[in-house]
């Protein structure tokens, strides 16, 4: 009886579509007594008789099919992961029909690189579609501790990355997997590392172990390490030096002394993860980038049949390109070089389109950048061959950096799959009715985001729970209290060192 009652509530949105439906009962029987009433009917009371009728009718046929469609929204709310409780008052249909407990049917998409840009990618793409495989590099970028030697521990830093940006809740899997332990004996461990060591001690398999480590989690998609054989990135510079190992080759191009002419793996015939390749075969779209070229998107592309495998994909290939150089790897490369390496390697262009940058940053940020030895990727498109060039305002600043953005990548990739679908006649299947009618429900929101970021100097908008601004105390006599705190600090060394 309690849960009979539950339908009446405010929030059910019920009660306004039983009203209608009751109303359109009225008016049916009300036309209907005038008929059972009367003798004769004149043509002038015909109108009137029809009118109420098909009125009452209708009423009854809207009611009903809204009632059905609010019933869905309520049951796939009650069943939706995604969505916290505080957004639940403001989702419909089309925020809901994608949730991965109802619908699996979003496109199959493949995502290949490393680094803060893949991330971003799969942020974006995860709001559309729970069918997502990340193959990453097998590469730790963090020191390698005294604690982690002795535990033999897997160079997982990439996964853990997109363990934390397929998480439904982003802030907590990243305090989690990213928590280091205060026991002497597990200095630089992290519980990441002691999660995944323990998985892989149980299957004795690193790619099942991934595999089953993203089950636990219940993530979005999944994510596979392009191989489990033991490999180095090599690379070789312009004057003929062989470089062995992804932090020797930052260190050495940072020198900025010779160029990078090629990297390889050695040795050159590891074996692609359990995995990759199927996903490869299966995907609609493969999406590579952004991500740094020489240390994370070619050694990918070098794995055997990695690159026969998406040349022989009849999947919409596209590459994102990276919004800045990286010093030392990079320097001046423009948005062709970036292609042109890529080729270089794997033998001819695999891409079908490119989605790059307008290049509409605010400039004292990329001035910050330029100090550092980085710049924005020049767009060339004159020297561009292959790929179709897309230009989009995909960029923004976060935490004063510049970053992807990952709802405006994610709508252009899902347009381009949409146009596919279109192309192929398939725009009445429900695949593509129900990616549209997302896709369309966040370029709304995406055209909202833009215009506050344009107000807002290229940022996103604070949060509600953002710290307020600072008095008018704190930042008139900001220096003075800068310098009592130095002092304080300077007084607390010293009696330390006294002691």
């Amino acid at each position: 009886m309690k849960s009979f009652f539950e339908w009446f509530k405010s929030s059910t949105k019920v009660k306004r579509w039983i009203f209608l439906i009751i109303l359109g009962i009225i008016l049916t029987c009300y036309g209907f007594t005038k008929v059972l009433v009367r003798d004769k009917v004149e043509f002038s009371d015909l109108w009137s008789i029809i009118g109420t009728f098909v009125a009452g009718f209708l009423f009854i046929i809207i009611g009903i099919i809204f009632i059905q469609k609010r019933s869905l929204e309520i049951f796939i709310e009650a069943n939706d992961t995604l969505i916290s409780k505080s957004k639940k008052k403001n989702v419909n249909i089309k925020s809901l029909i994608f949730n991965k407990k109802i619908y699996e049917d979003g496109p199959k998409i493949v995502v290949i690189g490393g680094g803060t840009g893949v991330d971003s990618v799969i942020q974006g793409l995860k709001k559309y579609t729970s069918n997502i495989t990340v193959i990453l590099p097998m590469s730790d970028s963090k020191a390698i501790t005294h604690a982690k030697e002795n535990l033999e521990l897997l160079p997982l830093e990439e996964i853990k990355s997109a363990i934390v940006a397929m998480s439904d809740k982003e802030e907590l899997m990243e305090k989690l997997i990213y928590w280091d332990f205060k026991h002497s004996g597990l200095e630089g461990i992290n519980f990441g590392d002691l999660y995944m060591f323990a998985m892989n001690e149980i299957y004795d398999n690193p790619s099942i172990a991934i595999q089953k480590c993203t089950e636990v989690l219940n993530i979005t998609g999944k994510v596979i390490p392009v191989t489990t054989d033991e490999t180095t990135i090599c690379a070789e510079l312009d004057n003929g030096k062989i470089v062995e190992g992804k932090t020797s080759i930052l260190e050495e191009t940072l020198s900025k002394v010779e160029k990078i002419k090629r990297v390889f793996l050695s040795p050159t015939n590891c074996k692609p993860a359990s995995g990759v390749i199927e996903a490869i075969n299966e995907a609609e779209a493969i999406v590579v980038g952004p991500g740094s070229l020489y240390t994370n998107i070619i050694p990918i592309l070098l794995v055997k049949n990695v690159v026969k495998a998406i040349k022989e994909s009849k999947a919409m290939k596209i590459y994102v390109s990276n919004l800045m150089t990286k010093p030392g790897e990079t320097d001046s490369y423009t948005l062709s070089e970036h292609l042109d390496a890529i080729k270089a390697h794997v033998g001819g262009n695999i891409f079908d389109y490119c989605l790059a940058d307008t290049g509409e940053i605010v400039p004292e940020y990329i001035r910050k950048y330029n100090k550092e030895g980085a710049d924005v990727v020049e767009i060339d498109n004159s020297k561009i061959t292959g790929p179709k060039i897309i230009q989009k305002n995909m960029s923004y600043i976060k935490n004063e950096k510049i970053r992807h953005n990952p709802d405006a990548m994610a709508i252009n990739i899902i347009n381009l799959i949409c146009n596919e679908l279109l192309f192929k006649d398939k725009n009445d299947q429900p695949e593509y009715v129900l990616l549209n009618s997302v896709l369309k429900e966040q370029k709304k929101q995406e055209r909202k985001r833009q215009k506050i970021m344009k107000k807002n100097g290229g940022k996103l908008p604070q949060k509600k729970n953002a710290p307020k601004l600072k008095s008018k105390f704190s930042s008139k006599y900001k220096e003075r209290i800068e310098y009592m705190q130095d002092n304080v600090s300077k007084k607390n060394n010293n009696s330390s060192k006294i002691k």
